[in-house]
């Protein structure tokens, strides 16, 4: 049976790959963004990922310039400031897109896997609307960082809203329970 795990992706350098190959039973997919309100939830994440590493976690950062273009960067460009600004050392891959019809293989079908996202979603849309931000439909993915967490058996097992930080009792649940599944 296939699973999320062998949808191909690439690298940020390039590579062909697939979530597979990423050294973790649980994985924590993250749309991330260099020029976002949201950017700072990279610190976070990497502090994540380096807690929970041993445990069988991973955080999997995949760039997307899918809102108001807040990720203008190529993916060299992208890795540089990943790793300068907030020492990144989870696996990045290749800038994709995660809404519309353009979107990635993965990201249709972590969507069609769960379609709802835990955590406040729709006050997170209320606020991008108060700026005057169109914001996607759902079941799109709202924003950037997004989460899609992807258990043990290579499903989504939860999805949360760009504004449920990583290190919020929901997640951290949620990442508890997959690991123990």
């Amino acid at each position: 049976m296939s699973t999320l795990k062998d949808i191909p992706v690439n690298t940020i350098t390039g590579e062909e790959t697939t979530l597979g190959s990423v050294d973790a039973e649980v994985l924590l997919v993250v749309n991330v963004a260099s020029k976002c309100g949201l950017t700072p939830q990279y610190e976070a994440l990497e502090a994540l990922h380096r807690s929970y590493a041993d445990r069988g976690l991973s955080v999997c950062g995949f760039p997307a310039n899918d809102f108001l273009g807040q990720e203008p960067g190529s993916n060299e460009e992208i890795a540089e400031f990943c790793k300068t600004t907030f020492d990144v050392s989870f696996p990045m891959f290749s800038k994709i897109v995660v809404s519309g019809d353009d979107r990635h293989p993965l990201y249709s079908e972590m969507i069609s896997q769960r379609p709802n996202a835990s955590g406040n979603h729709e006050a997170h849309r209320e606020r991008l609307h108060g700026f005057n931000i169109e914001t996607t439909d759902p079941p799109e993915v709202l924003w950037n960082f997004e989460k899609f967490l992807i258990g043990k058996d290579g499903t989504v097992v939860d999805r949360f809203s760009p504004n449920t930080t990583v290190d919020d009792q929901i997640v951290i649940d949620a990442i508890e329970a997959a690991l123990s599944a």
